[in-house]
């Protein structure tokens, strides 16, 4: 990957599974329509979310945070849970069960994943490789970016 990577926006929600679908739609909103990698980066954020709800201590009245950032030809989907006693992330050997295939769906659609430690947390990672078709070098953080959604500013937001 090259460059640095700039926070395109980040979300904190409670843990409760009802924030699988505001993390989507989060993820939804950060990008503009028709984007390549959107529903692939969408379905990555709600297995990671749902793992950290499910998984660690973010379900037990805690929290999770999606973060999206982006660098050239690159976006990084992070979700920060509430620690799970020293367990990891792993993508699980198929076993023929209902459960155990989250870490294999988002090995599957991101170019790369895994995660890093802060503290009890673990944030995990996914990297979404694409070309870069903006044509605009801020990345609609700026109010006169061609890419920014008009609905970011609606309710006079600096």
């Amino acid at each position: 990957m090259s460059g640095e990577l700039v926070v395109l926006g980040a979300v904190t929600l409670p843990g409760v599974h009802r924030s699988v679908r505001n993390a989507r739609r989060f993820l939804r909103d950060m990008l503009p329509p028709g984007h390549p990698g959107l529903d692939d980066l969408m379905t990555v954020g709600s297995e990671t979310v749902c793992n950290a709800i499910t998984h660690t201590a973010s379900g037990d009245g805690g929290w999770v945070t999606v973060s999206l950032l982006a660098g050239e030809g690159v976006h990084r989907l992070e979700v920060a849970d509430d620690g799970a006693d020293g367990r990891r992330p792993r993508a699980k050997a198929e076993d023929g069960t209902e459960s155990g295939r989250g870490m294999r769906v988002v090995e599957a659609l991101s170019d790369r994943w895994g995660y890093r430690t802060d503290g009890d947390r673990t944030i995990v990672w996914a990297e979404f490789r694409f070309e870069n078709s903006f044509g605009n070098s801020d990345r609609g953080l700026s109010r006169g970016s061609s890419t920014l959604v008009a609905a970011a500013f609606e309710r006079g937001d600096p």
